[in-house]
């Protein structure tokens, strides 16, 4: 067990090479008052890299987002990618992204490499669009997405636009290890300043999508008090849309996100604003980005009041479907194994290509050639046309854009999105899905959950026989080897148990298929129920 001498130690080698006075001056006085808890918490452990790249709280120390674990990171990004290379630079508004995003160009550019900088906060997909459009090598965008306002994080994008996969997360996590005092970084300049060209490049990309010429549209909108505003509205404006009507508590960017408990659109209360806005305004449809603008909620209003939150698998099997019917040729689309099972009998019924694959954006895009459309449960979508996909990652604004031509051909006819969601059911049967998840205080929890789980798995779940178990970890189902569970139920029905790979969570995907004849309600009240039956016989078998 490591000594709190030893920390103390470490602490104040920290000190001396933290280029920041506001993690020096929080360090100091932990130091001065002996804080040993504190220091243990920060100097016990430290901020992994990986495929997500880094995420967590700001604070000094390795095991906090700060100056010096960002110049570590994009130092070990340098010796990976070696002198002369090229990497974009973007950033949210999250507290200490500019600054982050610019200690980025500096080690960068120390150590022989060309940095660009996007002109301002942008959207994530933005920086993905721009990694691709202006050739570089990689990318770098500083943000947290929908974290708490104490976190931020650092995300690393290859050559292709995508996120990194295997192995590279582990040369540059290796390489990271192998950095000593960043005092010692020969620092360069700032690297280039995009100008709005990136911008407009981005916009007449997303605007080229198969958006049909339905444009009337009323759309109450909220960015939750992120980076997507501005960007969102331009995108509507250049497709011939009637600007949305933002959500103006939450309309320009804020790092404390001050009218929201968390800012993510799938929390409980985070869009109650947007849906008063649109039941005040008479708005047909109601959209959010998270903070970094890469995912995309989506609700309906209803005549009665109220609106109606589509889940992230509904609106990707609307997004499918739409995309599949207005592009042709060689295609085939994608979703995760913890996503719905629908959009593998869509691209059957059309007659494309489908590809199931491990959780994560880096993945879906690596699904195979000729991808149009990917999506995960967790609202996240990158809707392609006939050039292919413009960004390779999640697009909260592309997606944005495509919904809203959705709707506006629905409403030219009369109808809503639930409408077709229900031309969906009588399709392919009602594809039913839920979340269950535990946030624990002691990740151990979790593994001993997945240990008993492997051991001693249940023969039935929600009245329903346990017909086939895929342990993923080795490998079952012919994907890459991850840390989870599928059951494969009797009746048409699915659960998969995983840990969050960003959170401490224990996360299971549940899933129901009832077939319908005529009458969607009825279907959607009895998938409901098998729902929550299956939920409550997961929770008696995970003990948590």
């Amino acid at each position: 067990m490591t000594s709190v001498v030893s920390i103390e130690e470490r602490a104040r080698a920290w000190l001396a090479q933290d280029p920041d006075p506001d993690t020096r001056a929080e360090l100091a006085a932990m130091l001065e008052r002996g804080d040993a808890e504190g220091l243990r918490d920060r100097f016990g452990a430290k901020l992994e890299f990986g495929t997500a790249g880094l995420r967590g709280e700001l604070g000094a120390g390795p095991n906090r987002m700060n100056r010096v674990t960002v110049m570590r990171a994009a130092a070990g990004l340098a010796r990976v990618l070696g002198p002369g290379r090229h990497v974009v630079i973007g950033y949210d508004a999250r507290h200490k992204s500019d600054v982050f995003a610019r200690d980025t160009a500096a080690v960068l550019e120390g150590a022989g490499l060309r940095a660009s900088v996007l002109p301002r906060p942008l959207p994530t997909p933005v920086l993905a669009f721009a990694v691709r459009r202006l050739g570089a090598d990689a990318g770098v965008t500083v943000t947290a997405s929908h974290n708490p306002p104490r976190d931020n994080g650092y995300k690393v994008y290859w050559g292709d636009g995508s996120q990194i996969v295997p192995p590279i997360d582990a040369e540059i996590s290796a390489a990271i290890d192998a950095v000593e005092s960043v005092s010692e970084l020969p620092l360069g300049g700032p690297g280039t300043l995009l100008d709005d060209s990136i911008v407009d490049a981005y916009i007449e990309a997303v605007t080229a999508l198969p958006l049909g010429d339905a444009r009337d549209l009323r759309v109450a909108y909220t960015p939750l008090h992120g980076v997507g505003a501005a960007t969102l509205a331009r995108a509507f404006e250049a497709a011939g849309f009637e600007p949305p009507l933002p959500v103006e508590e939450q309309r320009e960017p804020d790092p404390d996100f001050p009218t929201v408990a968390f800012p993510n659109p799938e929390e409980p209360g985070a869009m109650d604003l947007a849906v008063a806005l649109a039941a005040k305004t008479g708005a047909d449809l109601v959209l959010a980005n998270d903070p970094d603008a890469d995912r995309c909620a989506v609700g309906v209003p209803l005549p009665g009041g109220g609106c109606r939150m589509l889940t992230g698998d509904e609106v990707g099997g609307l997004l499918a479907e739409h995309v599949i019917t207005h592009t042709s040729g060689e295609r085939m689309v994608a979703t995760t194994i913890v996503s719905s099972t629908l959009l593998g009998k869509i691209a059957g019924a059309h007659g494309v290509g489908y590809g199931e694959t491990l959780t994560g954006f880096k993945w879906i895009i690596k699904a195979g050639p000729g991808l149009v459309f990917g999506y995960e449960e967790a609202i996240g979508y990158s809707v392609g046309g006939a050039a292919g996909l413009p960004v390779h990652d999640k697009d909260g604004i592309g997606a944005a854009l495509t919904v809203a031509a959705i709707a506006a051909g629905a409403k030219r006819a009369g109808r809503t999105l639930l409408d077709l969601l229900d031309d969906q059911a009588r399709r392919y049967g009602l594809h039913a899905t839920a979340q269950l998840s535990f946030r624990v205080s002691d990740l151990a929890l979790i593994t001993e959950a997945m240990t008993r789980l492997r051991a001693t798995p249940p023969s039935r779940l929600g009245g329903r026989e346990v017909t086939r178990i895929d342990d993923l970890s080795r490998g079952d189902g012919g994907l890459p080897p991850t840390d989870g569970l599928r059951f494969l139920l009797s009746g048409d029905a699915r659960v998969v148990v995983r840990p969050s790979g960003t959170e401490p969570k224990l996360k299971c995907y549940l899933e129901v298929v009832v077939p319908v004849t005529d009458e969607v309600t009825p279907a959607r009240a009895r998938a409901s129920q098998d729902l929550e039956t299956l939920k409550a016989d997961l929770t008696t078998a995970l003990r948590l």
